[in-house]
């Protein structure tokens, strides 16, 4: 039904485009000329770009590598971390080559430009130091990379001439402490409209009052031009035009609307409905511009009582944080790759989103609209006392209040959003001068958005106790700290806290060590961490220290788990041992592949289905009759666990531990090969579920699986096909690590393959890579050409796998 709802949405847009182009024309900036490198001609309008490389924006320049452990190796100390002396650090932005400088060069033609017209360029974000020149002539510039940006670029149009857009880049060195991206990675747009019109980022839609029966809709349109007045339709996820007004009541530049909408489907996660307003502006009688915006209706409440309240219904934050690169395919945003990643959490249960530390893109907040997450829309990691020598600090006297007037304006439509984060960890929290920094970012975020309050991930949680930092925030995050929740309760004056880092537990998929441990900071020669789920960092706590806090304490509003996903960059506790490239925290792998912390997670998070999972892999050649533990992460509350139809007893979770209270546990089971069967009982004894782990045999041949088998055939959209080696009878073979090849043909290609493996320095881009623990990923792109694409998969001694994914408009 939302399928089908969102569908008829985008036919609404569709038969309202003819009215708009008449107002507005919006033109994708998406092909453009590239060059790394620098060149003080390149902005010139008569410059030979004949030699430069044609690419796709979004385009992220760094992630085709190659990884070099001199790109960023340093010296540091990572204060966040608790470090007391500085050491050698090599990985941390991913070793990846995005420093430096790159030049973006684009030929246009302006339609139907007039002196009555108006041009807006508008950037999604640009990595990083941005300058922009049109025919030559410099309009503009902004550093922070993660900014949403534009420039009215009218006064530089050539009228019935080829225009050229310049964007030069610059990414320093020791600017980010993970990877960054480089280049236009996100979309670039060109909006044409007359120059009586709404301000770009004009209309603000807010939900004031909400009952059963009726919503109060307020829109806010800043305009341009005199004699002025907005005709609003509100139409429901149908089509159908709900409610109508009319307005010419003007204040300043703001004409404000104030619409009743009868019998309202509210926007949650568990009904993500959306409403679309079409505005009208019309001077003198005269169309003039048109803007079609979507909405939720959604009343959102914070208070010591009862938390965080959606609709009048407590609510619990179960979110992950995201870092803003999609692994192989780097920081270039896409929309497919997104919807991945989300679907994925829909699945483990997870309902909110925390974009860290970073601006989010359009596209991911869209996606979260439709899909139904929460979202915690983050700014900075850096305010004006440095982490790292480049960062933020070199920016933030002159452009944090532009930068957060920029984010808000641009994404505060957005029904998802309801909570803004001023930032995350910053050194600024200890003193007076951070306090103040942080009431005035604050009071920013109130002025531009009265309706959402304001976080901090404040780590430093005693110096906050004591300085008034926390005590000042509409709502206080932790970072960890587990051990001080209740301190930190007891002195603030909110009442409540979030979790807004949590865990940090480190983990490599299809990896366990022995013996079962919990411990802090382990490493090993390999480079990898155990999935027994029970190793984290000196700072951080395994997952079961927030679940009782969470579960246990009413004034803990929710968790935003570090992180969802395996990311580029901070591979701790690895980041002074080569080739460790990217992080072990998430609770999926690099290549987007559930980790067995997944399966924790979604026992707790998601209430609509069931959980069965067992842990470790069965393949154990060389430990025949030693110890090996098995784990089984279940929304039931007991189990029996056999070895070859020997039963090793009934586990119950139990309050006798935390760890016994969230998991069941065999830890005195012996190895031997065969296999590894779970039976599952419900509160009356009765067997409810089955699952087995078999000992595999030599691998034979390779499984394809496709997240989705029909896509668009638009040049951008992506399959994601998991490969798995199996053995004859066809069960993955768990340690299997031979080296795949991948072969794309039809109207189609290869894009991009991950295996997760941290330490591995395989580029992306290249069409063969090692499995690593028997599986990895591969990126199919459609052309914008429809028909068949068949994807092969070969490798020694295997046969070969071959899948077919539909292409179509």
């Amino acid at each position: 039904m939302r399928l089908k709802n969102f569908s008829l949405l985008l036919l609404l847009f569709v038969c309202c485009s003819n009215l708009i182009a008449q107002t507005r024309v919006v033109i994708e900036l998406d092909s453009w000329k590239f060059f790394k490198g620098d060149n003080e001609s390149a902005s010139r309008i008569d410059f030979d770009d004949s030699g430069w490389e044609p690419v796709i924006v979004p385009h992220d320049w760094a992630i085709y590598g190659p990884f070099d452990k001199e790109i960023d190796k340093q010296t540091v100390k990572i204060e966040q971390n608790n470090e007391k002396v500085a050491t050698e650090k090599t990985g941390r932005t991913g070793a990846l080559p995005f420093v430096g400088v790159g030049w973006y060069r684009k030929t246009i033609h302006v339609p139907e430009f007039t002196d009555e017209k108006q041009a807006i360029i508008t950037f999604d974000g640009a990595m990083s130091n941005a300058e922009v020149f049109v025919n030559g002539y410099k309009v503009g510039n902004r550093p922070y990379g993660y900014s949403y940006f534009y420039f009215d670029i009218s006064d530089y149009i050539l009228k019935g001439k080829a225009n050229v857009i310049a964007v030069r880049l610059e990414n320093l060195p020791f600017s980010s402490r993970w990877y960054p991206g480089a280049g236009l990675y996100r979309k670039v747009r060109l909006t044409v409209k007359n120059k009586v019109n709404f301000r770009q980022w004009g209309n603000s839609i807010t939900t004031p009052y909400i009952s059963e029966n009726l919503a109060k809709v307020t829109i806010r349109s800043q305009v341009q031009g005199e004699n002025l007045s907005v005709k609003t339709s509100i139409r429901d996820a149908q089509g159908i035009v709900v409610a109508e007004h009319v307005s010419s009541e003007r204040f300043a530049d703001e004409i404000e609307q104030n619409i009743a909408v009868k019998s309202p489907n509210l926007w949650s996660p568990e009904t993500p409905y959306l409403y679309s307003a079409e505005l009208k502006l019309y001077q003198n009688d005269v169309l003039k511009d048109t803007e079609v915006v979507r909405f939720g209706i959604r009343e959102i409440r914070y208070s010591a009582a009862k938390g965080f309240e959606l609709n009048g219904k407590v609510t619990k934050f179960k979110g992950v944080c995201l870092h803003h690169d999609l692994g192989p395919i780097g920081a270039a945003v896409n929309k497919a790759a997104l919807k991945r990643q989300l679907t994925i959490l829909k699945d483990m249960g997870c309902n909110a989103i925390r974009s860290s530390h970073n601006m989010p893109s359009i596209e991911q907040l869209e996606l979260c609209d439709e899909m139904g997450f929460l979202f915690l829309a983050e700014s900075f990691d850096e305010w004006k006392k440095p982490k790292v020598k480049n960062g933020y600090n070199l920016y933030f006297d002159e452009w944090a209040e532009k930068d957060v007037v920029n984010l808000v304006h641009a994404t505060r439509n957005h029904p998802c959003i309801v909570m803004w984060s001023a930032g995350n960890e910053v050194p600024d929290q200890w003193g007076s001068e951070g306090v103040k920094r942080l009431k005035w970012l604050q009071d920013i975020f109130h002025r531009e958005d009265p309706t959402r309050p304001v976080t901090v991930g404040m780590d430093q949680v005693k110096a906050v106790m004591e300085s008034g930092f926390g005590a000042i925030l509409d709502i206080p995050g932790l970072n960890y700290r587990t051990h001080l929740y209740e301190d930190a309760h007891t002195k603030f004056p909110q009442g409540l806290l979030l979790g807004s880092e949590t865990a940090s537990t480190v983990s490599s998929r299809g990896v366990y060590k022995f013996p079962v441990v919990t411990v802090a900071d382990k490493v090993y020669d390999d480079l990898q961490c155990s999935s027994y789920d029970l190793e984290y960092c000196g700072w951080s706590n395994i997952p079961e220290d927030d679940f009782v806090l969470q579960d246990d304490k009413p004034w803990v509003i929710g968790e935003f788990v570090w992180t969802g996903f395996d990311y580029l960059g901070e591979p701790t506790p690895y980041d002074n041992y080569w080739p460790s490239r990217s992080s072990y925290f998430g609770i999926c792998d690099l290549a987007g592949l559930p980790k067995d912390r997944y399966y924790l997670y979604r026992s707790r998070w998601n209430t609509c289905d069931k959980t069965l999972h067992v842990l470790p892999h069965w393949n154990w050649e060389g430990r025949e009759g030693e110890t090996t533990p098995v784990f089984v992460y279940t929304s039931y509350n007991s189990a029996e666990l056999f070895v070859n139809g020997k039963s090793q007893g009934i586990q119950r979770k139990s309050d006798q531990s935390k760890l016994t209270r969230y998991r069941l546990m065999w830890t005195d089971v012996k190895y031997e090969p065969g296999t590894l069967k779970v039976v599952a009982y419900d509160d009356q004894g009765k067997t409810v579920a089955e699952k087995s782990v078999v000992t595999a045999g030599k691998p034979h041949h390779i499984n394809l699986e496709a997240n989705r088998k029909t896509i668009s055939a638009n040049g951008e959209d992506l399959s994601y096909v998991t490969a798995t080696i199996v053995d004859k009878q066809g069960n993955p073979c768990p340690v299997a690590s031979n080296r795949l090849s991948f072969l794309v043909k039809g109207n189609g290609k290869f894009r991009a393959a991950c295996n997760g493996d941290a330490t591995s320095l395989e580029v992306f881009h290249k069409p063969m890579m090692k499995a690593f623990n028997g599986k990895l990923v591969i990126l199919v792109q459609s052309s914008a050409k429809k028909g068949d694409i068949e994807l092969i998969v070969s490798g020694d001694e295997l046969q070969k796998g071959k899948i077919t994914i539909y292409s179509v408009e």
